[in-house]
């Protein structure tokens, strides 16, 4: 009975929306891990762990697109998140329970115009302000070097955790980044460890002096340490993915519970499109994850014995939608923080007649329409100058596009890393190394999956990665289809950070004829659909599986 309770508790006292759980015996079978209850005479410590993950400098509501949303669609309760309505939501779920603790697992970094304009200024300021615990190095933190990410740390109230990393070379981090620490909640001590997803340097830009590690030994290195500390409750913070999470848990010990992030996973109990249980347990391991962009406050109650182990972990993710109230003084100071980006944001490029789609969960495993406009447009912008062939990591397709009138802010919450259009020359054997990298983990949803212009290509999910996946690929040479040619040389446009071997390009490092430093991509996209009025986005088969 004290599930039910529970969530009969939340829903009448709260302002906040929690789904009524369908089937609470479904709930019961893959949501809960119960392990024996307490001993006769022993206390238990009860603890909720409210969380977020993947934010990405969304401080204003955000359309079912993740994208922008406008006044008219907020008032019209259209919209979800923003920093205004989680505060409330986070202020609702402290009045309802004893013990909490606030965790973000990274990804604060990057996604809209406030990044852009105040880098992690007002990221730092407004976790501050929700009064957060504890957060993970996301990969995005890197973006601008580590030096912003110390920016950034020295500002927060609340320490930032990476432990799979040597970091006594970057002069920047060694003397403030942790890798754990302790807090304490109710009296009891709660140990927290952040890891961050290995291939960082793919990723993003940490620079040369940082070394990363395994996650695996990482944690359980830190898990001793704690131990040794007395601590006998562990949370981990990890910016690694659901399936590294699960992997990280199978193969640790010690580890009550792993805050997630960096794959965008919901979890959920009533959620048709969730991924996972909440929690997902593995191993003993309580593992949760909260999609991302604010969308959902994560609520997980768990209950501890004197030792630190689970008796019981329940909960599921709150829908931050029109039904919790915005806080009017974080409204205000948004509307202060976005006065010098207003115009830049209103500026009006064009119109698409129907919505294009930035989903992660297509463009990161097919042809997609928003992802052919922007190689199209990467293509046209330097075809005159012999580059003819373009390729777009689909990780950096940030968000969708609805039909009607376009702004640059739209266009820049898109594609929000500044990168510039990148010209380069490479021969026909390694474009196939390239596009063999770019598919080689299409099962894990990667960003590195290419879309492209100026060619198409076949792959077979069935073979092994960078072992003859693509079958074929074929080159436009004047409106007719040819054959790539191994030993031939063929000029491409992509960004710079493909082109200086991110998300696995290392193949594009070896390139000739380079030149990084084009205009904005954003920009170019801006213009193309600028010249092309009521656009109206499209797949063409430039993408198949066998």
């Amino acid at each position: 009975m004290r599930l039910f309770d529970t969530f009969q508790s939340l829903r009448l006292k709260s302002k906040v929306k929690i789904p009524l759980l369908v089937g609470l015996s479904c709930f019961l079978t893959f949501g809960l891990y119960t392990q024996p209850t307490l001993a006769d005479g022993d206390e238990a410590f009860e603890l909720t762990i409210l969380h977020t993950n993947d934010f990405h400098a969304r401080f204003r509501p955000i359309s079912k697109y993740d994208n922008n949303c406008s006044q008219e669609s907020n008032a019209e309760g259209k919209c979800f998140g923003g920093t205004a309505r989680l505060i409330s939501a986070i202020k609702d779920a402290r009045e309802r329970h004893e013990n909490t603790i606030l965790l973000d697992g990274g990804d604060q970094f990057q996604g809209t115009l406030f990044y852009n304009l105040y880098k992690g200024k007002v990221a730092a300021g407004m976790m501050n302000t929700l009064e957060y615990d504890g957060m993970a190095v996301g990969n995005h933190e890197f973006d601008d070097g580590p030096e912003t990410l110390r920016d950034f740390m020295e500002a927060v109230d609340f320490p930032v955790l990476m432990a799979n990393a040597h970091i006594s070379l970057e002069p920047a981090l060694r003397d403030i980044l942790q890798k754990s620490t302790i807090v304490e909640k109710g009296g009891e001590r709660i140990g927290l460890i952040g890891v961050v997803t290995e291939d960082v340097k793919d990723l993003s830009s940490p620079g040369d002096n940082i070394i990363f590690t395994d996650a695996i030994n990482a944690v359980q290195s830190e898990v001793r340490a704690l131990k040794a500390r007395g601590v006998n409750k562990i949370i981990l913070l990890s910016h690694s993915s659901y399936a590294i999470d699960k992997e990280i848990a199978a193969n640790t010990t010690d580890v009550d519970v792993i805050v997630g992030g960096h794959d965008n996973a919901l979890l959920s109990n009533s959620n048709k499109r969730a991924v996972g249980p909440y929690p997902t347990v593995v191993n003993g391991v309580q593992i949760i994850q909260a999609y991302a962009y604010g969308k959902y406050l994560g609520e997980l109650n768990v209950v501890f014995d004197s030792a630190g182990n689970v008796i019981s972990a329940e909960g599921e993710p709150i829908l931050i939608d029109s039904s919790v109230d915005e806080d009017a003084q974080i409204v205000a100071r948004l509307d202060i923080l976005e006065k010098p980006i207003n115009k830049l944001k209103e500026t009006l490029v064009g119109n698409v007649s129907a919505p294009l789609t930035g989903d992660r969960a297509v463009c990161r495993v097919q042809e997609c329409d928003m992802g052919n406009m922007i190689a199209d447009a990467m293509r046209e912008a330097v075809i005159d100058k012999g580059y003819t062939i373009a390729l777009m990591n689909s990780g950096g397709i940030r968000a969708s596009l609805d039909s009607g009138d376009v702004t640059l802010g739209e266009v820049m919450t898109i594609l929000p890393f500044q990168n510039t259009l990148s010209t380069f020359k490479v021969t026909g054997e390694q474009l196939l190394s390239a596009i063999e990298n770019g598919v080689s983990e299409v099962e894990e949803v990667a960003g590195r999956f290419p879309q492209v212009s100026g060619m198409r290509y076949t792959f077979d999910p069935s073979k092994a990665p960078n072992d003859g996946r693509v079958t074929s690929i074929e080159i436009d040479e004047g409106g007719n289809w040819a054959p790539l040619d191994l030993n031939k040389t063929y000029g491409m446009v992509s960004n710079n950070f493909i082109r200086g071997g991110g998300d696995g390009y290392k193949v594009f490092r070896s390139a000739s004829d380079i030149y990084d430093f084009g205009p904005d991509l954003a920009d170019v996209v801006a213009k193309y659909i600028g010249a092309n009025p009521g656009y109206s986005g499209y797949t063409d088969g430039r993408i198949n599986q066998n």
